[in-house]
């Protein structure tokens, strides 16, 4: 399934502008999150122990959005799918090594970056990917199997690749990522799948409902290293912003190679790209340090700009070929009309 558009249905105007403004407005909840860390930070410690049944919320809502399709997708169309999510874990570990080899950082600032690399793909991805005209159907897909695949795939990955830099409980950050993903996750299908009719007057709420939680995490997060935010901030941006924009990238390129379609060319950009920063803040407060959380959080509200940016740039990416591919007569019986 592919989000392009008629270019005058006013319906798709109106759903595109609703999730610009989505977009846009979460990594603004976010960063106030940020701020009221920063600044209150002994009373956001004092929430400190709600950051795992904060995810669980989080990801609870991600189940109620999906549906038995979503998955039988992968059946019909394997390819698209299995390169996105081999890519997302393949791509962003690397790619989290490199740029902490590349800025020197620190060893629990390169902890958090590779465990940032090391999450599932993010639940914004699949408002990006609507937003860039990309493969919404093959989007939604590839960020429910990659978050199913988390329980294994993130923990030993961060073991594997973050273990040079600090100890780290590979088994029970296992068993967290089943208790507050996988769990929750399952359990907001069934949820839809028993209240179908009031799970979907609840779908268009869904997203803020999670965009709050994240808000809070993040919250929290930074109040744990508020002391040194000021040295670190900075420096983790880079490291943010070059993991980000690579794995676009990269992740278009993979696209490409595979020859896939423009549409899941964006949308595997995307889905390598974006990560859930949420998640991989959480653990890191849990079994890093606060200051290995802080990539986590940072990268919460950096995906949803950049990702809002290079929607707009796909988008005149189209609109410079279709204006190529507009002959005179037709723009003259356009005018006429």
């Amino acid at each position: 399934m592919s989000s392009a558009q008629p270019p005058h249905d006013p319906a798709a105007a109106t759903a595109d502008r609703a999730a610009y403004v989505a977009v846009l407005v979460f990594p603004v909840l976010i960063l106030v999150g940020g701020a009221a860390g920063y600044f209150f930070a002994p009373t956001m410690q004092l929430a400190s122990g709600w950051v795992n049944t904060l995810l669980g919320l989080v990801m609870f809502g991600m189940g109620l959005t999906l549906r038995p399709v979503d998955f039988a997708l992968v059946a019909k169309r394997p390819v698209p799918i299995v390169v996105g999510v081999a890519a997302q874990y393949i791509v962003m570990p690397l790619l989290a090594v490199f740029v902490s080899w590349l800025l020197q950082l620190p060893p629990e600032l390169a902890a958090g970056v590779i465990l940032v690399g090391c999450a599932p793909g993010g639940t914004a991805s699949n408002v990006v990917s609507y937003l860039a005209r990309g493969d919404v159907a093959v989007s939604v897909t590839m960020t429910s199997i990659s978050t199913l695949l988390a329980p294994v795939l993130t923990p030993l990955l961060t073991l594997w690749l973050a273990g040079q830099y600090m100890p780290l409980d590979g088994p029970s950050m296992a068993m967290s990522i089943v208790t507050i993903v996988l769990v929750p996750v399952i359990a907001g299908i069934l949820v839809r799948l028993a209240l179908s009719r009031l799970v979907k007057r609840l779908l268009p709420v869904l997203p803020w409902l999670s965009v709050l939680g994240i808000a809070l995490i993040v919250a929290i997060v930074v109040s744990g290293s508020a002391d040194r935010i000021i040295q670190a901030g900075l420096l983790v941006l880079l490291a943010v912003a070059i993991h980000n924009v690579l794995g676009y990238a990269l992740g278009y390129l993979i696209g490409r190679a595979t020859g896939q379609p423009v549409p899941v060319r964006r949308t595997t950009a995307v889905e390598v790209g974006m990560q859930n920063s949420g998640l991989a803040a959480g653990l890191a407060a849990q079994y890093m340090s606060p200051l290995a959380a802080l990539p986590g959080a940072v990268f919460s509200v950096w995906h949803n700009l950049s990702g809002a940016v290079l929607a707009l740039l796909c988008r005149r990416a189209d609109a410079r070929a279709a204006a190529r591919l507009t002959t005179p007569d037709d723009a003259a019986a356009r005018t006429r009309s």
